[in-house]
């Protein structure tokens, strides 16, 4: 696994850790984590400066604004300089104001408890970590300078020695400090799950309407066929029958015409078990189970559908479902040299379980952005969870779990 962390990388290779970037990237974390320290106290110290200045103006509030304004620029900064240790990103945690203008803006930034972990996160920065960074580089790289110079005035061997470890020794030394402060940092200026809770609602229901406008958008296509061209290709077919009307029988136009006509039929097949894949009309009519059993019969290899269901499902969910089912099975037949599979689904306390399995080669995995992304995605807007099971050489089982209520 690839590590995330300079942390992780250094336990997991302790050796390799010295020829990687890690090493680096924790000394620019601690050196700029000097300069960012001592911007701090010099932006914290004018803000409160600018606040004292205006307190004739905004008795009480001018200082605290000018606080709250200079940890957030610090905290800001800090999010991005944490990347340097810490290849997760980490969120803006601050919400959107609801009215514009610096009064909601105010508003909104001194109700969030965010505001206060950064400007706790900033006091501490100015107060001791700058000064903490400046103390471990000093200690790895200073001080064994201090000892190689010392030694021209006829200072003893074991100081070399000891300087020479303690060189040795600052690639581990300068990575625990940098994943020791990043850590301090995430937990002050990480969003917490009350405040990701809007955010993720926002994302969810936003995939949802992109999703909705997918399934509406194939709806629309699929009326466009079958109202468009299905209807042209039988026009067509009546044209063509009109004219053999017109042609002798034994005549090579008429083998000719035999010949577009039944083109003309295998076309027309074709677009019908498309416009039937689209949307299917028994969905519509008879609901999830009869829609996977008529997918499943015409599917390229069997497939044993064993589907329960108490009633049926409201009509955007049901749509959903019948999707993620079929683009599932579309996995199967493309990806998993299967000869057969099987869709099992019960419904057990206000959750649908559904288990798809397949006799194929295996070797799923959802994080090599397979066709399992598009599933995912979807239950994620469905609120729901999925879990794959695929060994290499099989068989393959995706279990599914997605919240819902029968009528």
């Amino acid at each position: 696994m690839r590590p995330r962390t300079a942390w992780q990388a250094m336990a997991q290779r302790p050796l390799s850790f010295l020829t990687s970037s890690w090493p680096w990237r924790s000394l620019a974390y601690l050196a700029t984590g000097v300069v960012v320290g001592a911007a701090a106290v010099a932006v914290f110290v004018t803000g409160l400066a600018v606040g004292l200045v205006l307190l004739v103006v905004l008795v009480g509030v001018a200082p605290l604004m000018g606080a709250v304004l200079s940890s957030i620029c610090v905290a800001t900064v800090e999010r991005r300089r944490l990347r340097l240790v810490d290849l997760d990103p980490m969120a803006d945690p601050h919400r959107r104001p609801a009215e514009p203008g610096l009064r909601a803006w105010v508003s909104t930034r001194l109700q969030e408890q965010v505001t206060w972990r950064e400007l706790l996160f900033t006091l501490i920065s100015a107060a001791a970590l700058w000064w903490l960074d400046l103390l471990v580089l000093m200690f790895c790289f200073g001080l064994p300078a201090l000892l190689f110079t010392s030694l021209r005035d006829g200072s003893t061997w074991p100081w070399a020695v000891f300087a020479s470890l303690v060189l040795l020794a600052s690639p581990y030394t300068v990575t625990s400090w940098a994943g020791a402060r990043a850590a301090l940092a995430r937990t002050f200026l990480a969003p917490r799950d009350a405040e990701l809770g809007e955010s993720l609602r926002k994302v969810q229901a936003s995939r949802i309407r992109l999703i909705d406008s997918f399934d509406a958008e194939r709806g629309r296509i699929e009326r466009d066929l079958h109202d468009g061209a299905q209807q042209r290709l039988v026009s067509l077919a009546m044209t063509l029958g009109l004219m053999r009307l017109d042609i002798p029988g034994g005549s090579p136009l008429a083998a000719q015409l035999t010949a577009a006509e039944e083109q003309l039929a295998a076309a027309h097949q074709e677009l019908r078990s498309l416009v039937r894949g689209l949307h299917p009309p028994v969905l519509a009519d008879h609901g999830l189970v009869a829609a996977v059993q008529d997918h499943a019969g015409r599917f390229p290899i069997p497939v044993a559908v064993d589907l329960e269901l108490p009633g049926r499902l409201p009509r955007p969910l049901e749509t959903h479902v019948y999707y993620l089912i079929n683009e599932a099975m579309t996995n199967i037949a493309r990806h998993s040299g299967a000869t057969r599979a099987e869709v099992h689904g019960r419904y057990h306390s206000d959750l649908l379980v559904l288990e798809i399995t397949d006799d194929g080669r295996g070797g799923a995995d959802p994080d090599a952005g397979s066709g399992l992304t598009g599933l995912a995605d979807r239950l994620t807007a469905l609120d729901g969870r999925m879990r794959v099971s695929s060994p290499v050489g099989g068989p393959t089982l995706l279990h599914v779990e997605i919240p819902c209520h029968f009528a």
